[in-house]
């Protein structure tokens, strides 16, 4: 089937603007390229998406979602203890950006180039990150094992605390052979300030 005989989707649209974007960069993509790669005239892309600016909103927030929806399965997954699920939802969440980062350097500057204009995406994707990551500190309150007296605040320090492992800004450090063994190191000393008294 060729690109202009398939339906036109708001995901086919996402899928292509991304390629544009990995050619061309933020600064030369433009709807009218995303239009080309499709097979369409622009005036398609605007019925899904209104302007420019929605249509890259709309590529950061599938772009951050995907990091989202991949941790979430960590934080609900109740078979594990809530301190092996801190810890590898911290390692996830890092693993997550290094490997983005490492892998698709071109779309990764693009994207933080994204971030950058999209706000209200942004906010949206850090609170989602804090909710998943006070659902567990929750859950270990709730078992005994973490000591928090406010599981939101706390998930809020763990999420800053490890910002030199997520943080796009740090992307640079992350081939260094030892960044893995200092990520170890401060959640080994996270978690042991978190640990409930044994009584």
């Amino acid at each position: 089937m060729s690109p202009t005989t398939e339906t036109l989707t708001a995901e086919r649209i996402l899928e292509a603007t991304e390629e544009v974007l990995r050619r061309h960069g933020p600064a030369k993509a433009t709807v009218v390229d995303v239009a080309r790669a499709l097979g369409v005239s622009h005036g398609s892309v605007y019925r899904h998406f209104r302007t420019k600016a929605a249509l890259r909103e709309a590529v950061t927030k599938r772009w951050l979602d995907r990091t989202s929806e991949a941790l979430a399965g960590i934080a609900a997954d109740e078979g594990r203890d809530p301190e092996t699920r801190l810890r590898d939802w911290l390692r996830a969440l890092f693993e997550a950006k290094r490997r983005k980062a490492g892998h698709d350097p071109e779309l990764f500057a693009t994207y933080s180039v994204l971030v950058g204009e999209s706000g209200t995406v942004v906010e949206e994707h850090l609170a989602e990150l804090t909710a998943q990551l006070t659902g567990i500190v929750e859950a270990g309150v709730a078992a005994g094992s973490l000591a928090a007296a406010d599981p939101a605040a706390t998930a809020g320090a763990l999420f800053h605390a490890t910002g030199r492992f997520h943080d796009p800004c740090y992307a640079g450090e992350w081939k260094r052979p030892e960044i893995e063994g200092e990520l170890e190191a401060v959640l080994d000393l996270m978690l042991r300030g978190l640990r409930a008294p044994v009584r």
